[in-house]
């Protein structure tokens, strides 16, 4: 058994190399792979048997993994977490001058923290869609090196900014420098610098789908490394300890086992590989229905979801911004989250539930609601309750920043998020 530093660090490692969705994913594949799990595809016939391990992904930004149970109609065990982050991303025709600088367009994707992204050391990632012999093909790039910043104006012209707070206007105050004005337009630099990345032809180039990212990696930080410095916590960290809890679960279990990491909740989840989609309730329907779709039915009614997403701890700062009973605390043990408007589909019952697993994992539990005078942020949870019909509950491990380009959290909360899964997988 890993200590919490070891789950730690190996939670950095992994998102230090998952810059987009797309490059999450593709780890994530890697690592079941090498954990005996077999890719299956959406559109191919499946051949599954008793405790036979599988995952399968949709737009290479989701993945749903299960290993199957030896009765059909036993139900699903499920643990939900989303890939994508808040970040800024290139337009279709990024590049363009302006003032002797190249510069490249830039859409605000989710709820960013915008402040957060000036003075930093940026690059690029992504992927990019070649042309093929018979249809287009997907490659996932990623520039190692810095390329971009976002200067903040200097206080000497703008003297106010330390009393008025640093507002940002998303159309002309986020799109990085790229370079200085060269005679090649930034379109055919940035053009010339993928193709030589991904040692193609420049011809061969039909689309880019990149993201920026800080260069900076991860690190655990705090006297006793009791902390975690990064992006992108808000969520990889609930997708890393889900899918460590599945591949390390080895109990033969009448229940299938599941997990489901699904792109674009940070947006609203209706798309077409979000938690809005089919594409869970298709995937538990196909393992089912090899006896027949009562069974299915039935099997849905002793299910159990779990939505795993990052929790907001007590700001030292501003804690004011919290209930005062409900002040979650870093390294104190994972949130449970709720919400009178269902904003997160706890309800009590769900919310003992989980408690229960916790105590038996030997693991702390706290409680968060938000403040009845702020508005309440939601997760795939109620869409996925919504969706299936199934007993749901909202957890997470406590964090702050959350939506910032650089993210803290607690590494002892990281390795008891992992001791739960793995109890609810064995439950």
């Amino acid at each position: 058994m890993k200590n919490a530093t070891d789950h730690a660090q190996n939670l950095l490692d992994f998102i230090n190399r998952s810059q987009t969705p797309f490059h999450a994913v593709h780890e994530m594949k890697c690592f079941l792979s090498a954990k005996g799990f077999t890719e299956i595809n959406e559109a191919s016939a499946w051949n599954l048997t008793s405790n036979g391990k599988y995952f399968l992904t949709r737009n290479d930004s989701s993945l749903i993994a299960f290993i199957v149970g030896s009765k059909p109609d036993a139900g699903f065990k499920i643990i939900g977490a989303h890939t994508d982050s808040p970040n800024l991303r290139l337009k279709p025709h990024a590049g363009y001058v302006k003032s002797g600088y190249m510069q490249l367009g830039v859409e605000v994707y989710g709820g960013v923290l915008l402040s957060t992204w000036t003075d930093r050391d940026l690059s690029l990632a992504g992927r990019v869609i070649l042309s093929g012999k018979k249809k287009p093909i997907s490659k996932l790039i990623r520039f190692e090196q810095p390329l971009l910043r976002i200067p903040q104006l200097a206080i000497h012209l703008n003297r106010d900014v330390n009393k008025k707070g640093l507002v940002l206007n998303a159309q002309n105050h986020l799109p990085p420098i790229f370079s200085l004005q060269k005679k090649a337009t930034p379109d055919e630099v940035l053009k010339k610098m993928v193709a030589k990345e991904l040692q193609c032809k420049q011809a061969d180039i039909l689309g880019l789908e990149l993201s920026l990212y800080d260069t900076q990696p991860g690190t655990l930080a705090g006297p006793e490394e009791e902390f975690i410095f990064s992006g992108r916590l808000d969520n990889l960290a609930s997708c890393h300890s889900a899918m460590h809890a599945l591949a390390e679960s080895k109990k033969n279990d009448p229940a299938t086992r599941v997990i489901a990491f699904y792109d674009h909740e940070e947006i609203g989840s209706e798309t077409a590989q979000g938690a809005g989609s089919p594409f869970l309730k298709d995937v538990l329907e196909r393992i089912a229905l090899n006896e027949n779709r009562e069974g299915f039915l039935r099997a849905l009614a002793k299910s159990f979801f779990i939505s795993a997403d990052m929790a907001h701890a007590i700001h030292p700062n501003y804690s004011d911004q919290h209930d005062a009973r409900h002040m979650p605390l870093i390294n104190s043990g994972p949130v449970i989250k709720s919400n009178a408007n269902q904003r997160y589909a706890t309800d009590a019952m769900s919310s003992a539930w989980f408690e229960l697993l916790c105590q038996k994992a030997g693991v702390a539990v706290q409680k968060f609601v938000v403040r009845s005078d702020l508005g309440c942020g939601s997760t795939i949870g109620p869409i996925t309750a919504a969706n299936l019909g199934i007993r749901t509950v909202d957890v997470g491990n406590p964090m702050l920043s959350m939506h910032s380009i650089r993210e803290m959290a607690g590494a002892k909360d990281h390795a008891s998020m992992i001791l739960a899964f793995k109890e609810f997988f064995k439950a």
